[in-house]
């Protein structure tokens, strides 16, 4: 069969193919690899490279909702992990249930064990309220 290429063969093409395997297939460490990819640090006449506008390389700026913090909306989000969408709606056994399936750390269980027994919760953010958190206000 004519490969079309005679310029490489079999193994330097694989080869070649496992070098872009990140690029294409987006895995691992991606572009950023090897220390000439990465970005050139900010000039002296330049701001600092932020996540956010008028954040600075190690905090985030804004991006918290409302009156809640940065570290209230980590905490909310962590809760989060722990339960999926199907296990929503549920009660407070059947949340900590799912929570140690997901090998929930003790202290989201130990959250889970202060809700209030035989109330049903369809939200992450209706967890959130019950166990005595803020949570932002929308007014559109």
């Amino acid at each position: 069969m004519e490969r079309g290429n005679t310029k490489h063969g079999p193994r330097l093409d694989e080869e070649m193919a496992h070098e872009v395997q990140t690029h294409t297939q987006g895995r691992g460490a991606g572009g950023r690899a090897e220390e000439w990819r990465e970005p050139e640090p900010a000039g002296e006449d330049q701001p600092d490279v932020g996540w956010i506008p008028g954040g600075t390389r190690d905090q985030r700026a804004g991006g918290a909702p409302g009156d809640l913090t940065p570290d209230e909306v980590e905490a909310r989000s962590r809760l989060g992990r722990y339960l999926d969408l199907s296990d929503l709606p549920g009660d407070r056994s059947t949340l900590r249930r799912a929570a140690e399936a997901h090998q929930a750390p003790d202290e989201i269980l130990a959250d889970l064990d202060r809700l209030p027994p035989r109330v049903t919760y369809r939200t992450v953010n209706e967890i959130w309220t019950a166990l005595g958190h803020a949570t932002e206000n929308h007014r559109w």
